[in-house]
């Protein structure tokens, strides 16, 4: 008996009329079972937008020669598009410096298996964490970082990155800043996530700012990383309402929470190709 196996195509090209059908024709006429499929289109850029998750056991249908014989109908419809193993988990580097709730929140979901994603290595410009990523039999890497040192730090990073083979760069509360260079390098495959408030409460203890202010909602964003400081593509974004009862700790342990939640459904979507880049914005196949 075959094997079965899946594969996740992603695409997006100008809207016009026949998309659907012949990606549909495509998989029917290899026996490919789609299990999976969601599309949109967008009217403010004449943008097509699709998702499709499929299952085959032709031995013959491996993800080289899909590309190949999908080519022709990418090259029709002028596709930006890609076809991965559904099967295969993401290699991802993390980053993290001092606040370690959203490295604890996804070392959880990768050990349970909650999140597709393949943890290559740890990143930090401090060494609170060495102990615990150590623990998980995960490479820890030190890489401090001053004003002086940040491009020959940045040059050890992007080593590792390579070196890791690494298809998605997750700043887990990392506190440094990237240089454009960087951020260029690593467009569309580097998440970010911070607190809501920005740009009004910016600097150190934002929770305490949004306490004076007696600030009713607290939140946070997760966004690709772009040279353009917390103002990349929105992944996702969540808040939760609070009140005059609480204090700047309590707000705190609130914010913290949320930032990890979103971050870990912004890293799954990623991971599962469910995220289309959409000029300043994404498309979201939740």
């Amino acid at each position: 008996m075959n094997s079965v196996s899946s594969f996740v195509l992603t695409l997006s090209c100008s809207d016009r009329i026949g998309i659907v059908s012949a990606v549909s024709k495509f998989l029917s006429d290899r026996a490919c079972n789609i299990f999976e499929a969601a599309q949109f289109n967008d009217p403010a850029s004449n943008c097509f937008f699709m998702r499709v998750a499929f299952h085959t056991n032709a031995i013959e249908l491996n993800l080289s020669n899909l590309k190949s014989q999908f080519n022709d109908i990418a090259d029709t419809f002028g596709m930006e598009w890609d076809l991965v193993d559904a099967q295969k988990r993401m290699p991802t580097l993390i980053l993290v410096s001092k606040l370690g709730h959203c490295l604890h929140d996804l070392l959880l979901r990768w050990k349970t298996g909650l999140i597709p994603i393949d943890i290559k290595a740890i990143v930090s410009n401090h060494l609170e964490y060495q102990e615990l990523v150590q623990s998980h039999g995960i490479p820890f890497h030190h890489i401090p970082v001053t004003a002086e040192t940040k491009p020959v730090a940045e040059e050890k990073l992007l080593i590792l990155i390579n070196q890791y083979k690494v298809e998605l760069v997750v700043l887990a509360r990392y506190m440094q800043v990237l240089s454009n260079d960087l951020c260029q390098k690593l467009a569309g495959r580097a998440i970010n996530i911070h607190h809501s408030f920005l740009p009004g409460f910016k600097g150190a203890k934002p929770y305490y700012q949004a306490y004076d202010r007696g600030v009713k909602l607290i939140g946070a964003t997760a966004h690709y990383v772009t040279g353009d400081l917390d103002e990349g593509p929105i992944i996702e974004q969540d808040v939760e309402r609070v009140d005059h009862a609480m204090s700047p700790e309590a707000l705190t342990l609130h914010g913290r929470d949320i930032e990890s939640v979103v971050l870990a459904r912004a890293v799954k979507w990623h991971a599962e190709r469910r995220v289309i880049p959409n000029g300043s914005r994404t498309v979201v196949f939740r």
